[in-house]
Order: structure tokens, then C-alpha cells, then sequence
């Protein structure tokens, strides 16, 4: 018959096989696991590094916790934890999708508003820039930098027509900007003719200072 210490180092080896066992059946899950949200986060970092970065940042941040845990070969952890993971990986690439369409509204309607006003500050300007070059204007048009204002209202145009040509192109991040741009440039002219353009913040008043 085995002793006592026979027993119990039958049972010790017993209980270490059994949890060798278990480890092994658990790798391959696990490993599945691993592999499904890894390709998951692959599939919609492009997008989500874009629109939801900080979303994006905190998968990646649970993945490499999870890859730590695996590495340690604690695939009970992968696996107990793994599903929550990947469900919210899952979702960066639908979360992108809604934060690149409210990004593509902001655009849309900052390139409408552009739309409508560049153009019109544009004439404004060119009218006021005529009117004070007439020889009748000259009292006006003292103290004014036609020079300078004429200069600013060309490269006001010349970005202007960037913008249109990235509108375009389909590329409306470009154009917002280009026209942003555009439109901070006729406000600055705007402000030397001493002319109000509506929106532009701080113009000076259109009527002259007496002289």
C-alpha cells in the first residue's frame, strides 16, 4: 500500500496535471480572443485615430493589459475579460462613422456660411477700394492705404479661389480652412477701409473720422 507521503505526492502531481490541463485547453480560446479584438482594433484604427481617438486610445489601452495577462499565460483573465474588450472594439468602427458624419455636418455648414458671405465682402471691398480711388474721394480716402488694401484684397481672392477649387476636389476640410483663411484676410482689409463687413468682429465704422 502507498504511505501518506505517497498520497499526498500522488495528489499533488494529479492536481498540477489537471491544472496544466486546464491552461492548455484555455490557450486556445484565449488566443482566439486575443486575435479577434486585435483584429477588430485594426480594422477601424484608421478611422477612429481620426474621429474618436480618445476611444480608440482606451481599447488600445485595455488591449495591452490584456496582452500582458495573456503573455503571463492568464488565459482565465483573457477570457473573463476579453468579451467586454471586444465588444468595445467592435464599436470604434461605428463610432467613428458617427464622428466623422458630425464632422462632415460642422464642415458643410461652415462652408455654407462661407459661401454666402466671402463673395459679398469681396464686392463690398472692391466697391469701397473704386470708390475712394475716384479723384472726388480724396478727402475720404485720406489717411487710407489703398496700396495696402488692394494687395490684401488679391490675396483674399487668390485663397478664396483655393478654397473653390478644394470644394471641388470633395476635400472640405481644405476649403473650410482655405476659406477661413480667406475671410480673416477680408476682415483685415475691411478694418483698413474702415468699412463694417457684417460678422467681421472689431471693424471700424464705416463714416470717416472728420478731418
Amino acid at each position: 500500500m502507498m504511505n501518506s507521503h505517497g498520497l499526498n505526492r500522488f495528489a499533488s502531481v494529479s492536481f498540477a496535471l489537471l491544472l496544466l490541463a486546464a491552461c492548455v485547453n484555455q490557450r486556445e480560446p484565449a488566443q482566439k480572443m486575443m486575435n479577434d479584438i486585435q483584429a477588430a482594433v485594426s480594422a477601424a484604427s484608421a478611422d477612429a485615430a481620426k474621429y474618436v481617438p480618445g476611444q480608440l486610445n482606451d481599447v488600445q489601452t485595455k488591449l495591452d493589459d490584456l496582452q500582458t495577462a495573456f503573455n503571463a499565460q492568464d488565459y482565465k483573465a483573457v477570457l473573463a475579460r476579453g468579451p467586454a474588450l471586444l465588444s468595445e472594439a467592435q464599436g470604434l468602427a461605428s463610432a467613428a462613422a458617427a464622428g466623422k458624419a458630425d464632422l462632415m455636418k460642422a464642415l458643410n455648414d461652415q462652408w455654407t456660411l462661407l459661401a454666402g458671405t466671402v463673395p459679398e465682402e469681396v464686392n463690398a471691398i472692391q466697391s469701397r477700394i473704386d470708390m475712394l480711388g475716384e479723384r472726388k474721394n480724396r478727402k475720404l480716402a485720406k489717411g487710407v492705404d489703398l496700396d495696402a488694401a488692394k494687395s490684401g484684397l488679391n490675396e483674399a481672392t487668390s485663397q478664396w479661389s483655393k478654397a473653390q477649387g478644394a470644394f471641388g476636389n470633395g476635400n472640405l476640410d481644405e476649403a473650410v480652412s482655405a476659406g477661413k483663411d480667406a475671410k480673416s484676410k477680408l476682415d483685415t482689409v475691411a478694418g483698413l477701409l474702415r468699412l463694417n463687413l457684417p460678422g467681421a468682429a472689431g471693424a471700424a465704422p464705416t463714416t470717416a473720422p472728420a478731418s
